[in-house]
């Protein structure tokens, strides 16, 4: 068995996704017709030709402009039920995606139009695949937090089908303690909360996000190798990382794959996940930054089962979910047993 044959029946799940990031070309354009969107691009190729990105910055600049081809509940529902049908043949068997709605409210499109759409192509997802997945409602860190108070107030309806509460956007400028109060009434309200630190910011901003915002998983967090405390902290704790690997080499965070941080991360004995990020902007979804990380960082078999077992551990998921989860990773391996990778 290779290791792409290995990888590829896997079970996984994948915690560091966001909707907005995996329009395909093809259903990018699609979407800009069908709502009468006028776009820089007019094929295919010219819109992939755009993806090469100098920072963080640069790519988010893009993104919101791809932002508006999404305008009724059906655009919504057809890029979430595209991701969830890929995410399942990458044996995906758990999902959990973030959604950037103040860059859609701020063009006037209703919560209640992206609500219909995604959650009703999670159920679909559901019922066709078998796939479980799960919305994080992510407020955007240049905003002001009174913005993110209103959001989670306006929000209220849908409550019982939300999953948790994230930060994201450019970091520089804008660290976690400006949300202090908008993630205490998160957790306040009982939902999961996470946040985008030290992708492009520093340790100090990941130290934020775990002591200020109380966190329960961080996304990215790799700059939280600059303070050797923070990182056993982070160990003792058990605080998972959602890292993004080919996110990160794309958006010129590594100069190589072979330069990523993810095996020093495992080495030092944190819960580290592997996860796609944008996949239709960085060219690879889940499988292709597990195959990336095998090849340049040399992980073998026993290194790609224990990021599939993170995945599940740092899941927000029950736990019939989770040890249903690890006896299929343990099947998968009794099955690929002396033909994957040593």
């Amino acid at each position: 068995m290779t290791p792409e044959q290995f990888v590829a029946g896997l079970p996984k799940a994948e915690l560091h996704m966001h909707i907005e990031g995996s329009i395909e070309p093809g259903l990018f354009l699609r979407l800009a017709r069908r709502n009468g969107v006028d776009i820089r691009w007019q094929t295919e190729e010219e819109l992939r030709a755009a993806y090469r990105f100098t920072d963080l910055q640069d790519f988010l600049n893009l993104y919101y402009d791809g932002c508006r081809v999404l305008v009724q509940p059906q655009d919504f529902h057809d890029v979430t039920r595209d991701y969830l049908r890929r995410a399942h043949a990458d044996r995906v068997l758990h999902a959990e995606m973030f959604l950037g709605v103040q860059g859609h409210t701020s063009r006037a499109v209703p919560l209640a139009v992206m609500m219909e759409g995604v959650l009703g192509a999670m159920e679909a997802a559901q019922a066709e695949h078998g796939i479980s997945s799960g919305l994080i409602v992510v407020v955007q860190r240049h905003r002001s937090e009174d913005e993110a108070l209103a959001l989670l107030d306006d929000l209220r309806p849908w409550y019982d089908r939300l999953l948790g509460f994230g930060l994201g956007g450019a970091e520089l400028g804008n660290p976690p303690s400006k949300f202090a109060e908008f993630f205490r009434r998160c957790r306040e309200r009982g939902f999961k909360v996470v946040a985008h630190a030290g992708e492009e910011g520093p340790a100090a901003y990941v130290r934020e996000a775990v002591e200020l915002l109380q966190v329960q998983r961080l996304d990215h967090g790799n700059a939280c190798l600059d303070d050797p405390a923070l990182v056993a902290q982070l160990a003792q704790q058990r605080i998972p990382l959602t890292v993004c690997p080919l996110s990160n080499l794309k958006l010129q965070l590594v100069p190589s794959m072979a330069a990523h941080p993810l095996r020093r991360l495992m080495d030092a004995g944190l819960c580290v996940t592997v996860n796609s990020d944008d996949p239709s902007y960085f060219g690879g979804y889940v499988n292709d930054n597990y195959l990336a990380c095998q090849q340049a960082l040399g992980l073998g078999r026993d290194d790609m089962v224990s990021l599939a077992r993170n995945s599940f551990e740092a899941a927000f998921i029950t736990p019939l979910q989770r040890s249903a989860a690890l006896r299929a990773i343990d099947a998968w391996v009794a099955h690929g047993a002396g033909q994957a990778p040593a």
